[in-house]
Parts: structure tokens; C-alpha cells; sequence
């Protein structure tokens, strides 16, 4: 086993205060490691960047074509929103659509992101539903399927036909066995893997093909959803969003807790997987535009990458005290 290596060093004046390290896989279409940083057997969680795999059931199940989803909501269903009234009136107009309510929700409920909903709630002494979980979107496909197939409610219980079709298809990509699963804060299953197993199965997606078979076409809806629709998939200022407009080539990118991100590239047919060791944002966000800039996707110089690579930090006087940036030899 590999340890993990500095990816991210944060500066104050002359002197790297901080730095964290990581791990992180590019993968090709035939699932080889073209470029790896730290161990690529490491075994971790994907979280939310594991979206549009559980979403793959959905498509593929034709439940999507049948209750007559845009791109707008296979955008949502990989989403981890921030609650903003562009994706809570659509979550709730696709829950009424199903004829159902935020309390067939299994997500459970919390401020949202977005600072303008937020005040809103707080303005009317109102308390969040379970829309406003960043997570509304993947549950609102999650009931999509449980209605059109006939199942049960419950359907974040790992034992639930729901859960099940979300790890066949998630063992599927990764070619690989999921060694165990762990609750993620939206309350459905989180199915580990291998860090390789995520970046093999991000370029799986990124060499999908319309034409072949039901799984891949129901890849392709999926990541040119995402890309279509970048401020539905997190939201304004959001890494994920402002990555995505900045990219040179379509690029479909998504967080997960605990420092993680992925990124499916399309043109090039590549899948990217990172985690940030200690979990953190800020360094899960600089290491991946730094990857992107390295495989040529994403201008270095953007001002979408320089918010989150080569960033200067500020304090509360508005003087630069700093910045954040990927250590040397990573970009």
C-alpha cells in the first residue's frame, strides 16, 4: 500500500502552513491507470460523486423515458444541489408530477446551501423541508423508480430492490466487488471501492457509446446532462458548476464529502478519481482543476480555475494573506 502524497499546500507569506495530501487515478477506456498519484487500490467512499451510478437504474430501466424526464432532471438525479429556488421548484414540481410529497422523501431535511433560500426560511420562522436536501434530486429518481417498478417506500433500506439495482450497476462500472457499504448523510447506501475501480468507472462513462446497449446510453444521457445543465448539478460559485462552463471541451465533474471528486472526459475517453486524505474541500477542488489543466482540458488561467488553484486567501480586511495551490510537479 501507497501512502498519500502532497497534493495541495496552502501558503501564508513565504511559509507553506498547511499541505494536504491525497490520492488520485486517471483511467483510460479499457480501465488502465494512465497516471496515479499515492495508492490506487486505496478503498474509499465515493459519496455523492457516485451519483450518476446510482441514477444509471433509472435510465436504463426505461422509468425515466416513461414518466417523461428532460435532461433537467437527469441532471438533478446526479446532483448535490444547493437548494436554490432553481432546483427546489423543480424537485417539487417532479415530486408532484409522481403525485407524491417531501414526505415520501427518505433524505431528511436541511438548510439549504444557496444564501438567498436560506434567508428566506429564516425571514418566515420556516424550517427546511427535505427538498432542500442537497440530495433531493438522486432521491426524487430514487422514487421515480420505486413507483415505476412497483417497490416499496423505504427504498434507501440497503436490502431494498432500489439499493440493490444502484450496487449491481455500481459493481458493474467499477469491475469490481464492493467490499462494504456505509450510510451517506442523504440516509441511502454508500458502496465503497477502489479508487481505480471509481476512475475505471468515471471512464467507462467517458467511452459510452448511445448505440451500445442500454447501460451506456443511459451514461451518455447522464453526463451530457450534467454538462448541459452545470448549475443544476451544485450551483453558482460551486466548483462542480464553474469548472464545468469554464472546460474546453465538455467535462462533466462531481464533489463528494470527505474530499472526494471525479471527472469524465468525454473527448479524451478518461476518468478521473481523487481523495483528499484529511477530507478536506479546499484541496479536493485546487487538486482537480489542476488535473484538468494538466490533460489540457481547463485554462490554468481561467477565472474559474484561479478561484480554486493559485487562489489568493483573504482576510477578514480584505488583504492577501496567502494562497492555496498544487504542490509542485502535479500541474
Amino acid at each position: 500500500m501507497t501512502d498519500p502524497v502532497e497534493m495541495t499546500e496552502v501558503l501564508r507569506g513565504p511559509l507553506v502552513e498547511s499541505i494536504h495530501r491525497g490520492h488520485a487515478v486517471i483511467c483510460d477506456a479499457a480501465g488502465e491507470v494512465v497516471e496515479a498519484w499515492g495508492d490506487p487500490d486505496a478503498v474509499i467512499y465515493p459519496r455523492s460523486s457516485a451519483k450518476m451510478i446510482q441514477a444509471l437504474p433509472l435510465v436504463e430501466s426505461g422509468a425515466a423515458k416513461a414518466r417523461g424526464l428532460t435532461s433537467e432532471h437527469l441532471a438533478l438525479a446526479c446532483a448535490s444541489h444547493n437548494g436554490a429556488a432553481i432546483h427546489t421548484d423543480r424537485v417539487n414540481a417532479w415530486l408532484a408530477d409522481l403525485g407524491l410529497s417531501d414526505d415520501d422523501f427518505r433524505c431528511g431535511a436541511h438548510m439549504p446551501k444557496d444564501e438567498p433560500a436560506r434567508d428566506a426560511l429564516i425571514r418566515a420562522y420556516a424550517q427546511p423541508c427535505q427538498v432542500h436536501n442537497n440530495c433531493s434530486g438522486k432521491h426524487a429518481g430514487f422514487l421515480t423508480l420505486t413507483q415505476h417498478m412497483g417497490w416499496g417506500p423505504d427504498y434507501v433500506e440497503p436490502d431494498h430492490p432500489m439499493q440493490r439495482a444502484c450496487l449491481e450497476a455500481f459493481e458493474d462500472v467499477t469491475a469490481e466487488t464492493s467490499p462494504c457499504f456505509g450510510i451517506d448523510g442523504c440516509s441511502a447506501p454508500n458502496f465503497a471501492t477502489s479508487l481505480k475501480g471509481m476512475a475505471r468507472a468515471m471512464a467507462w462513462f467517458a467511452s459510452a457509446q448511445e448505440d451500445g446497449g442500454s447501460r451506456e446510453n443511459a451514461a451518455v444521457q447522464l453526463w451530457q446532462a450534467m454538462v448541459k445543465h452545470p448549475e443544476l448539478v451544485a450551483g453558482e460559485a460551486r466548483a462542480c458548476t464553474e469548472l464545468m462552463r469554464a472546460c474546453k471541451e465538455p467535462v462533466a465533474l462531481k464533489t463528494g464529502a470527505e474530499g472526494f471528486f471525479i471527472a469524465i472526459i468525454p473527448g479524451r475517453k478518461l476518468g478521473v478519481a481523487m481523495k483528499c486524505a484529511d477530507g478536506g474541500t479546499r484541496a479536493a477542488e485546487c487538486t482537480i482543476t489542476a488535473i484538468l489543466s494538466r490533460l489540457g482540458v481547463l485554462d490554468a488561467d481561467h477565472p474559474a480555475a484561479r478561484t480554486f488553484m493559485n487562489a489568493p486567501i483573504l482576510n477578514c480586511r480584505g488583504i492577501e494573506t496567502g494562497t492555496i495551490r498544487p504542490v509542485a510537479g502535479l500541474f
